[in-house]
């Protein structure tokens, strides 16, 4: 069995432009880090974007909702802005498929010293082997449902909305 990863931007992607002083999209870093981690799971690559999560559109995210209809894995994992990780995973969550699609980002570029985009990546993985069908918010090492989830921006982290 194979986990579908579909790219499609955020901080995890960017890169910082020495030219421009911005952190910006170039490629997906996300070969290199299985490469790296030794990733033993079967897994295809899927870029759909990349864009930020800030500039996304309802156009986007019904894009990233029918390459996860369209996929014939069962297991999806989505690199996504955190800003609007959560817009994402509602419009998935209302869709009713019957997969698991774990939504994961970071805070800090892969790119930039201590980042959290490999933990919170090797987290999903783990998390979309384990999880039923559904959709989950995969940051900081917790596993979110979609429609219990919200980002903290005070305090860097992803919490229960009944913690709120």
């Amino acid at each position: 069995m194979s986990i579908r990863i579909l790219i499609t931007g955020g901080t995890f992607d960017k890169h910082y432009d020495e030219l421009f002083g911005e952190l910006t999209f170039k490629d997906t870093h996300l070969p290199e880090i299985l490469r790296i981690v030794r990733a033993t799971v079967p897994f295809e690559l899927e870029i759909n974007q990349l864009v930020d999560s800030l500039d996304m559109q309802m156009s986007n995210r019904l894009s990233i909702l029918d390459s996860c209809r369209k996929a014939p894995e069962d297991q999806i994992i989505i690199i996504h802005g955190t800003d609007t990780i959560t817009e994402t995973a509602r419009v998935i969550g209302e869709a009713g498929l019957s997969k698991c699609v774990v939504l994961t980002g970071a805070m800090i570029p892969y790119s930039v010293s201590n980042s959290d985009a490999v933990f919170n990546l090797g987290c999903s993985f783990t998390a979309v082997q384990l999880s039923g069908p559904g959709v989950y918010v995969v940051m900081n090492g917790k596993v979110f449902p979609w429609n219990d989830v919200i980002k903290n921006k005070q305090k860097g982290i992803f919490e229960p909305l009944n913690e709120i």
